[in-house]
């Protein structure tokens, strides 16, 4: 089985595609895996740049196959200065704990919103580097969802906007989405998982 390394300390994050990659027998691999840490500046203007940025620092210390993905966030009716874009977990030069992007979300929601939620969109940036250094990138978004400003119970560790994000078609917190609820909503990602795949 190929092995793939996500240049990601975030476990969940490191898992969002694990499955789909099985199936084209690669395993994935978090930095933590390897017990590696990456120093890296995110200073791209996009997604991708910093995809990109994360990736070429985790290949030029292993010259093994490697993925960088970042995201950016846009929520509508939140003025230009305040939207989060590249910088979801970092307010005012400070880094967000899932519990300090909690609170924040929910307040800027309760401070914008219309009856307690937001609609939003994710635009995605991945990176994939293989092993002789040749470099692919791919984008895409997720729109089909709002923010409110009532957390659900549950928290997925590294995703803390999951527990104040709901589908539009099935108004159900993302931390409380089934796998039959996945496919009612026809949300998959095989297409990342292609792509990674065919770019190794």
């Amino acid at each position: 089985m190929k092995q793939i390394i996500f240049a990601t300390s975030n476990e969940s994050k490191a898992k969002r595609f694990s499955k789909g990659l099985k199936e084209h027998g690669i395993e994935v691999l978090s930095l933590k895996d390897i017990d590696m840490k990456l120093d890296v500046e995110e200073d791209g203007d996009t997604a991708i740049e910093n995809a990109l940025i994360k990736a070429r620092e985790c290949y030029r210390l292993t010259k093994k196959l490697c993925m960088g993905m970042d995201d950016t966030l846009y929520m509508e009716g939140v003025p230009e200065d305040r939207q989060p874009g590249l910088f979801v977990r970092r307010v005012n030069g400070k880094s967000l704990t899932d519990e300090e992007a909690l609170d924040y979300y929910t307040n800027l929601v309760k401070e914008y919103g219309k009856d307690g939620k937001i609609n939003c969109k994710w635009v995605y940036g991945l990176a994939v580097i293989n092993e002789k250094g040749e470099e692919a990138t791919y984008s895409w978004s997720k729109d089909d969802f709002y923010m409110v400003d009532k957390p659900s119970d549950k928290i997925n560790p590294g995703y803390p906007l999951n527990s104040i994000s709901k589908y539009k078609k099935l108004d159900k917190y993302f931390t409380d989405v089934t796998d039959e609820d996945m496919k009612l909503l026809e949300v998959n990602e095989d297409d990342v998982v292609d792509f990674i795949a065919s770019h190794i």
